[in-house]
């Protein structure tokens, strides 16, 4: 059984035209020339949903968007456009009082266990904080014992709750970072990569302990990261990002057996298989991401893919139909290309 599984097809979450645009920064010769201001699409029509229970997990290149998504969903980063329903509730609409009491259901855990927590609070100041903020303890004597039983819960010791950050290791940050997201008794949290920053035998702890808290608390994940070796041990679905928008979606089975857009064939060869059939054939992109001051014309991807037509270079893709639950948003797809058809040509 898949170790992610747990989705009951009700939509907890549900993301309609979700857009995080910014004003991008000129440099002299733009100001000089009367240039006009350039809009960075950070984030752009995104569509999803995530049921209860179930772990969607968010792919793609550093700088792709992942992260300004999983914070306009919480508006943590105010969106632009589009909507945020949870359980019901129109999240991008809701005024700052019920902003605040949904901010107990919906978390997040950060990326850098370094920087997300404040050097001059203890850990109990810091993990405690979500419950004053909330009113969810009668007084500090209750504060501090709910403070020690979640600790404890993500594998402190009760005698470290009155340490600093920096008395702590990498691995160690970290589990103070789910406590604090897990002490209010969220619904859903948003995993922001929780593992990059850390040591491969802290990884799988830490894996491991979010995978046995989702069984016992009932959680349902939004779980980012750059590895798809990662999203393809935990997830039940897996929603690939490239320059703001999402190119492929579907069941991890699916998308592991059967990638369907050239960007995620190309993730997936540079995932290791252990079996008897030799190594597999390693897809190198040409050129890095673009920059998304100046975005390319049609497909985003077009300018690294060597599937790319002219249609890719003045077309955007519609999203379409592959399998059950898969859909992805390329040209070539009735095609059934791959990059290593390519290669081999």
């Amino acid at each position: 059984m898949h170790p992610g599984r747990g989705g009951g097809n009700v939509s907890l979450l549900k993301v309609e035209g979700l857009s995080k645009h910014y004003q991008g920064k000129h440099g002299l010769f733009d100001r000089l020339t009367g240039a006009r201001h350039t809009v960075v699409r950070a984030v752009n029509e995104i569509d999803l949903t995530v049921e209860k229970g179930e772990i969607l997990g968010l792919i793609g290149e550093s700088g792709c968007g992942k992260s300004t998504l999983g914070r306009a969903i919480l508006r943590l980063h105010e969106p632009t456009s589009g909507t945020v329903n949870f359980d019901g509730a129109n999240v991008t609409t809701l005024d700052p009082a019920a902003l605040k009491a949904m901010r107990r259901r919906m978390q997040i855990i950060f990326q850098d266990p370094y920087a997300c927590l404040n050097p001059r609070r203890t850990v109990a100041e810091i993990v405690g904080l979500p419950l004053k903020l909330h009113g969810l303890a009668a007084n500090e004597a209750e504060q501090r014992e709910k403070v020690a039983a979640i600790c404890a819960r993500v594998g402190l010791k009760p005698g470290q709750i009155d340490r600093y950050p920096h008395q702590f290791s990498g691995g160690q940050r970290q589990r103070i970072g789910i406590a604090r997201a897990l002490i209010s008794h969220p619904e859903f949290i948003v995993c922001d990569e929780p593992v990059s920053a850390l040591d491969v035998s802290i990884q799988a702890q830490i894996i491991a302990l979010l995978l046995e808290l989702k069984r016992e608390m009932g959680l349902t994940y939004l779980f980012i990261s750059h590895d798809i070796s990662v999203i393809g041990y935990l997830a039940d679905r897996v929603a690939v990002m490239y320059m703001g928008q999402i190119v492929e979606m579907g069941p991890v089975e699916q998308i592991l057996a059967n990638p369907r857009h050239p960007y995620t064939q190309s993730l997936m060869s540079a995932v290791p298989e252990v079996d008897h059939s030799g190594p597999r054939k390693r897809i190198k992109l040409s050129g890095d991401l673009p920059s998304p001051l100046r975005p390319p014309t049609g497909c985003k991807f077009h300018t690294r893919c060597p599937l790319a037509v002219d249609a890719c270079r003045s077309q955007q893709p519609d999203i379409e139909t592959v399998g059950p639950g898969h859909t992805a948003a390329c040209h070539r797809l009735a095609e059934k290309l791959t990059l290593l058809d390519e290669a081999s040509a």
